[in-house]
C-alpha cells in the first residue's frame, strides 16, 4: 500500500498522464472535494470531472509538484498548475493565454485512498491571467 504522499503524488501524477482510470481508482467511495468557493460536492464522479474540467480547459496543462506535506492520514501538497487556455473555463470562452498558478490540496486519506480533497487557489489571479476578470496579474 502507497504512503499518504505518495498516493497525493500518484494522483496528480494520474492528472498530468490524463490518466482518469487511474485517477477515479484512487478516490474513496465517500470522496468529497471542496473548491475554493466553499462548497463541498460529493462522490467520487465529482472529483474526476473537476479534474477533467481543468484538464479539458488547459489540455497542455501540468501539475509540478513543490512539496508534499503530511501528518496522519492528511497530506498537503503545493504544486503550481501551467497551461494554456484553449478550452472554455467556467463559462469563460478560451482565451489562448497561459497561465500559471500557485495551488495547495489538503488530501485526507482512509483505506489507501483519497477520501477528500480541499483545494486552494486564487481564482481571481487565474481570471486576471486569462483576460477574464479586470486588473493586471500581480507580477
Amino acid at each position: 500500500m502507497l504512503g499518504v504522499a505518495e498516493m497525493a503524488r500518484d494522483l496528480l501524477e494520474a492528472w498530468n498522464r490524463r490518466d482518469w482510470g487511474r485517477y477515479r481508482e484512487m478516490l474513496h467511495p465517500e470522496f468529497s472535494y471542496t473548491g475554493g468557493d466553499g462548497q463541498r460536492r460529493e462522490g467520487p464522479e465529482v472529483g474526476l470531472a473537476v479534474a477533467q474540467g481543468f484538464a479539458s480547459a488547459f489540455p497542455d496543462g501540468r501539475i509540478d509538484v513543490q512539496r508534499i506535506h503530511t501528518s496522519g492520514v492528511t497530506a498537503i501538497a503545493e504544486f503550481i498548475g501551467r497551461g494554456t487556455h484553449e478550452g472554455e473555463f467556467m463559462g469563460i470562452a478560451p482565451t489562448g493565454r497561459e497561465v500559471e498558478i500557485p495551488v495547495v490540496d489538503v488530501l485526507e486519506t482512509r483505506e489507501g485512498l483519497i477520501r477528500a480533497e480541499r483545494e486552494y487557489m486564487d481564482m481571481l489571479y487565474l481570471m486576471q491571467q486569462m483576460g477574464a476578470a479586470p486588473g493586471s496579474p500581480p507580477a
